[in-house]
């Protein structure tokens, strides 16, 4: 067989056509990743900073974790969700132990549009004013945080685009605060929230019982005063459901909470269920803490995003209707 050397400008055309097919190819790959890269959403941007409170005489820290798209877009407006911590945590738990990281995921997966989610710095105040007077933390939450977030951030100010929602510690503080503040959040919600039901006479000395007196005793007076608590204890205040009425309601709580709270929670569930509150209440399988967020919490998101969704489409609605053709 006699082989025969062809020449460069032959092997050219012979292989151009293999060659444009391979660029087009890749040019395709590369226009299909960028689009599916700005099809989803980015990562939320957490911007922490203080409050200077006039109230409680110190400064306050707080996270704000702000939508992917907050820094391109000049004009756009957002819900607001405040988050509160359970205790012995603080502002940056959000972030540092899953709860940021579980946000970005359903945002990303599209389960969630983009809203504010806002941690602040509570201590050990269970949200309330303290019986002493001294840690008036309440009065800061409603008359100086949240005034400072509508100010500082582009939130939508109005009560139907603000959630509330609180861990633990923070769960006592969302029912709390929601309750005795109906006119400042359309929605409030709760996981694995630390309610107690009205305190054994005699008070035990040992136990479970006493370290909660030991907790408690900071916002509640030392030694406790049972009076000041019930008239802050969620389980009390749903007595008076019709001071709260409009106000949508999601808790939940685990099984096995280590901590005791389901006899608290079920008790709360059955007040509202016979104050004919609608509301919904949930056990679910599992214990107290973080690892019981990172199974649930996006039940407490999926609420506040449904919530929210709701009163924008209402907004749109009730715009579009008084615009003259």
């Amino acid at each position: 067989m006699v082989s025969r050397q062809l020449s460069p400008l032959t092997l050219f055309r012979r292989h151009a056509s293999v060659i444009a097919v391979a660029l087009a190819l890749a040019l395709t790959l590369l226009t299909s990743s960028a689009a599916q890269a700005a099809a989803k959403p980015g990562a939320t941007t957490l911007d922490c900073g203080q409050v200077q409170s006039a109230i409680l005489g110190y400064s306050v820290a707080y996270c704000a974790d702000l939508p992917a798209d907050y820094s391109t877009s000049s004009a756009k407006r957002y819900p607001v969700l405040y988050v509160l911590h359970g205790l012995f945590e603080n502002e940056r738990d959000w972030a540092e132990r899953g709860g940021k990281e579980i946000l970005d995921g359903m945002v990303a997966k599209g389960d969630l549009q983009p809203f504010i989610v806002v941690t602040p710095d509570a201590g050990r105040t269970f949200y309330v004013d303290s019986y002493d007077g001294k840690v008036r933390y309440e009065d800061f939450f409603v008359q100086e945080l949240i005034p400072y977030i509508d100010q500082h951030y582009r939130t939508i100010a109005s009560p139907t685009e603000r959630g509330l929602f609180g861990i633990s510690m923070g769960g006592f503080g969302s029912l709390h605060i929601g309750f005795r503040h109906p006119g400042l959040f359309g929605a409030v919600s709760a996981q694995s929230a630390a309610l107690l039901p009205k305190f054994p006479n005699p008070f035990p000395a040992t136990g479970r019982w006493q370290r909660y007196a030991e907790l408690l005793q900071a916002p509640f007076g030392s030694p406790l005063n049972e009076a000041y608590f019930e008239a802050n204890n969620p389980i009390d205040l749903a007595e008076h459901p019709d001071n709260f009425r409009n106000l949508k309601l999601y808790f939940d709580c685990g099984d096995h909470d280590r901590y005791g709270f389901l006899e608290g929670n079920q008790l709360l569930d059955q007040i509202l269920t016979e104050q004919h509150f609608a509301h919904q209440f949930v056990v679910r399988d599992g214990d107290h803490g973080w690892s019981y967020e990172e199974d649930y919490m996006h039940f407490a998101l999926q609420f506040h995003n449904q919530e929210f969704q709701q009163s924008l489409a209402s907004s749109k609605t009730r715009a579009a209707g008084g615009r003259s053709k």
